[in-house]
């Protein structure tokens, strides 16, 4: 038995060594896919790119920018990229390749809103009975804008009109309907910030419903096996960066704002997108989880049964998501 004990300890030992093995020799290089138009996770990736940061945590990357989730996906497919700043549907597409990805921490809680021009006569959800609405197909928006539809009472493939129209589509329509009730033959709309943040700061829409995503940081396995301890370093990152965001909220929407390229963008357009994320907003360091709890995964369930007819299997999120890494961050 004494001898069994040891061996059990030398093996931990010479674990222990190997996973601070890799930081030890030298920083560990990570490349990171992220989306530059998408707040709050571009400040994140601001506050990463312009602060020792990383370094402190053993970590020096590479950043690959990109304007939506399924292009980082492809990415991702053909080696890339060895992190994934994503939401929860791109998420679930790409575990289902059987590649190896996983979820090692939560990245951020971000919007997505239904919304009608200001001077529009629909109060609620259930107004848009018998009512068009133009939604960027496939994106969570359309997943939680049916979602509050059947809340409402209504039935979304017969009691209004779904149109795709995307985000970038949105902008000009509402911006030349101000004085409008109703934008080019659409009654609502529905999107995910930072766009009807923008609007909202300009007072240019009534918000009829706000939905929560949870995003992800995604990991290769074969990254995590390379590099032991490498998830657990990037996700101290992510805190630390937190923590490094609710302290300098100006600056990091300026870095953000430069680099997405959104002119007459207001700092509030930024705070009002970051207003559904805790960390944010916290007082402390010690408020700041990049942890998953239980309505997290019922969320990420919600958009695994969304994606299933799209990708041509359910995928268990429980299965590729965990707080193995994420837990170790304080």
């Amino acid at each position: 038995m004494k001898k069994k004990c040891t061996g059990i300890f030398v093996l931990l030992m010479v674990s222990g060594l190997f996973c601070g093995q890799a930081f030890a020799e030298g920083l560990v290089k990570v490349r990171i896919g992220w989306q530059v138009p998408w707040a709050t996770q571009g400040q994140l990736v601001q506050i990463l790119k312009h602060t020792d940061i990383l370094k402190k945590n053993g970590l020096e990357a590479g950043f690959v920018g990109r304007t939506y989730g399924p292009v980082l996906n492809e990415i991702a497919m053909a080696d890339g990229i060895d992190i994934v700043l994503t939401a929860d549907q791109p998420a679930a597409a790409l575990f289902s390749k059987g590649k190896g990805w996983r979820g090692i921490g939560r990245l951020m809680y971000n919007r997505t809103l239904t919304y009608v021009p200001k001077k529009s006569p629909i109060n609620s959800m259930a107004g848009l009975n018998g009512k068009t609405i133009g939604i960027p197909i496939g994106a969570a928006a359309e997943r939680i804008t049916v979602a509050a539809l059947q809340r409402a009472g209504l039935d979304p493939k017969k009691d209004v009109r779904i149109v795709n129209l995307g985000i970038m589509e949105q902008g000009p329509l509402v911006l030349r309907g101000e004085d409008a009730s109703s934008w080019g033959g659409f009654d609502a709309l529905s999107g995910f910030d930072p766009t009807p943040a923008i609007f909202e700061a300009k007072k240019l829409i009534k918000v009829l419903d706000v939905g929560k995503v949870c995003s992800l940081v995604l990991m290769n396995e074969g990254f995590i096996k390379k590099y032991p301890g490498v998830a657990s370093h990037f996700m101290q990152a992510m805190f630390d960066a937190y923590d490094y965001y609710r302290q300098h909220l100006a600056e990091v929407n300026t870095l953000f704002m430069h680099e997405a390229g959104l002119k007459n963008v207001s700092q509030a357009a930024c705070n009002v997108a970051a207003s559904i994320e805790p960390n944010v907003w916290a007082k402390s360091r010690s408020e700041i989880r990049v942890t998953f709890v239980e309505d997290d995964f019922a969320i990420l369930e919600q958009a695994a049964r969304f994606m299933a007819p799209k990708i041509g299997k359910k995928v268990d999120m429980r299965k590729y998501v965990n707080n193995v890494y994420a837990q170790k961050a304080k």
